[in-house]
C-alpha cells in the first residue's frame, strides 16, 4: 500500500490494559467410551433444563468430488428414522416433552442437538444413540430429502437476493483445492445422482462413535449421566475413524478478482477476503478476530464510521472470520471477510480504495486510546450472553473439544481475547494488502 495521510484524529500510545479476569468457571468433566466416543459433561443446576449435543467430525470439506452438498444432505437423512424409531418419531418424542431440536452442517463438522427438561435427559441420550447406531437409509428417504434440500437451496439461495453472496460465491475464487472451493450447499446434478450406497458408506465412514463428541450441559448429575451414556452409547460398534486430512493450500501470491451476477439484488456489493493464520494457533489467530471487529462492529468501528456515517458511500458493512461467520468453528485454511453493500452511484474502486486507506491507517498509525478495550468488551459481552444458555454453552464446548480438544476454552476465551495486544492487531492489519486479497464484485442483473 502507498502511504495515506492521517485523518483528523490524534493518537497516543494505548494505555496499559488491566488484566482482570472474567470469572467464568463452568465445570468440565470428560471421558471416552471404549468405542471411541468422547464425552463432555458440564453440570449447571440453575434451571431444570439440559442441552444434549453431538458433533461429528465431518463437514462440507469432507465431501468427495461429484458429491457436493452430500454432508448437508446426510444431515437431513439423520432425521428420517433410526434403529428403533420411524420417520418423524425423533421430533415427536422431543417436542412431546417440551423440547426443541435441530442440526446443521458446517465447513468442518455436522451437529445435532436437543434442549429438554432435565427430567428427559435420558430420553435425549437414547434418541442420539439410536441414530448413531443405525440410520434409516432407504431409497424413499433419500429421494425425499434430495427434494427437500433442493427446495431449501431454491428458497435460501436461488430465489433470495444475495443468497449465495459471499459464502458460496467467493470460495472458488479464494481457494484452488476442491475441498475448500466447492459449493457446500450442493449442485443439483450431484444431489440427484446420490445413491443409497453412497449414503451407507458415508455413515459408516464418518458417523462412527470415535468420530464424534457428545456434550451434555445443564441440570444433571454427572455420574448418573455418564451411566446413561455408557448404557445407550457403549454398545454401538466401534469402527475405524478416518484420518483427519489437512486442507491447507498455498497462500495466494497476487490479488484475485472475479465478478458474480444476481438478478434479484437491488444494489451492488463487494466482498474482500484474506487468508489468515491457522485457527489452531490462537495466539496468531485471535488478533485477526479482534481486527474484524475493530473494522466493522458498531458505529464507532473504523469502516462503519468512515463509509456509513462520514462518506455515506456504503449501506452496510460487516466483517468476520470464516465463511459462515463463526471465527472458532473452522480449521485451516480460513479467510477474514469484509462484506460491503453500496449504492449504484458508489463505484467499486471507491469502496476498495476506502477500505485500503483504513487498513493502511490502522497498520501505520495503530489503535486509538480505548479502541481495543471497547472492542474486546463488546466481543466478550456478546460471548457471555451466548454461553449463558445451556445450548450456547453446549455449542461452544462441543466446538472447542471437537476442533481443539479443549472444552475448557469456554471459560478461557474471554481472557484470551483480553490478552490480545494493540500491537498484534496492528500487525494483523498490515498483512491485509491488495496483493494478498481476493475481491469478489456482485453486480445486479445477469451477465451479458
Amino acid at each position: 500500500m502507498s502511504p495515506v495521510p492521517p485523518r483528523s484524529r490524534t493518537r497516543s500510545a494505548p494505555a496499559a490494559r488491566p488484566a482482570a479476569a472474567t470469572g467464568l468457571s463452568y465445570g468440565v468433566e470428560r471421558g471416552t467410551l471404549d468405542n471411541g466416543l468422547r464425552v463432555v459433561l458440564s453440570p449447571d443446576p440453575s434451571s431444570p433444563v439440559v442441552a444434549v449435543a453431538v458433533y461429528y467430525d465431518v463437514g462440507m470439506r469432507s465431501e468427495p468430488e461429484g458429491r457436493t452438498g452430500f454432508a448437508h444432505l446426510f444431515e437431513h437423512l439423520m432425521f428420517q428414522g433410526s434403529a428403533s424409531l420411524g420417520k418423524t418419531e425423533h421430533f415427536t418424542y422431543v417436542q412431546g416433552n417440551g423440547g426443541t431440536l435441530n442440526g446443521s452442517t458446517h465447513v468442518d463438522y455436522t451437529n445435532y442437538y436437543e434442549v429438554m427438561p432435565s427430567a428427559a435427559t435420558e430420553l435425549a441420550l437414547f434418541l442420539e444413540a439410536d441414530r448413531m447406531r443405525s440410520v434409516a437409509v432407504t431409497q424413499d428417504n433419500l429421494d425425499n430429502q434430495i427434494a427437500v434440500v433442493q427446495n431449501e437451496i431454491r428458497v435460501n439461495v436461488l430465489n433470495r437476493p444475495y443468497g449465495a453472496f459471499p459464502w458460496l460465491n467467493i470460495p472458488p475464487v479464494l481457494f484452488d483445492d476442491f475441498a475448500n472451493s466447492h459449493n457446500g450447499y450442493g449442485d443439483f446434478v450431484d444431489l440427484e445422482s446420490s445413491t443409497v450406497e453412497d449414503a451407507k458408506q458415508f455413515f459408516d465412514r464418518y458417523y462412527a462413535p470415535g468420530n464424534a463428541v457428545l456434550t451434555v450441559v445443564g441440570d444433571i448429575d454427572t455420574a448418573q449421566v455418564l451411566g446413561w451414556v455408557t448404557q445407550h452409547f457403549g454398545d454401538i460398534e466401534a469402527r475405524s475413524v478416518p484420518d483427519r486430512p489437512s486442507f491447507a493450500e498455498p497462500l495466494p501470491q497476487q490479488e484475485r478478482r472475479a465478478v458474480a451476477y444476481d438478478q434479484l439484488v437491488p444494489t451492488p456489493a463487494v466482498a474482500m477476503a484474506w487468508r489468515v493464520p491457522d485457527p489452531a494457533d490462537l495466539d496468531t489467530y485471535l488478533p485477526y478476530v479482534v481486527l474484524a471487529e475493530v473494522l466493522t462492529d458498531g458505529d464507532a468501528s473504523r469502516l462503519q464510521e468512515r463509509m456509513l456515517l462520514e462518506d455515506r458511500s456504503a449501506t452496510s458493512i460487516s466483517g468476520y472470520l470464516g465463511l459462515l461467520g463463526d471465527p472458532l468453528d473452522a480449521r485451516d485454511p480460513t479467510p477474514l471477510l469484509l462484506e460491503v453493500h453500496h449504492p449504484q452511484e458508489t463505484s467499486l474502486e471507491t469502496v476498495v480504495t476506502t477500505v485500503d486507506e483504513e487498513l493502511e491507517r490502522l497498520a501505520t498509525g495503530g489503535l486509538l486510546p480505548g479502541e481495543l478495550d471497547r472492542t474486546v468488551a463488546r466481543m466478550n459481552s456478546r460471548y457471555l450472553r451466548e454461553v449463558d444458555s445451556v445450548l450456547g454453552r453446549a455449542t461452544a464446548m462441543s466446538v472447542f473439544e471437537q476442533q481443539r480438544g479443549r472444552a475448557e476454552l469456554v471459560n478461557e476465551l474471554p481472557d484470551l481475547l483480553r490478552q490480545v495486544t494493540a500491537e498484534a492487531v496492528q500487525a494483523a492489519a498490515a498483512t491485509l494488502t491488495p496483493t494478498t486479497r481476493t475481491l469478489l464484485e456482485l453486480r445486479p442483473g445477469s451477465e451479458a
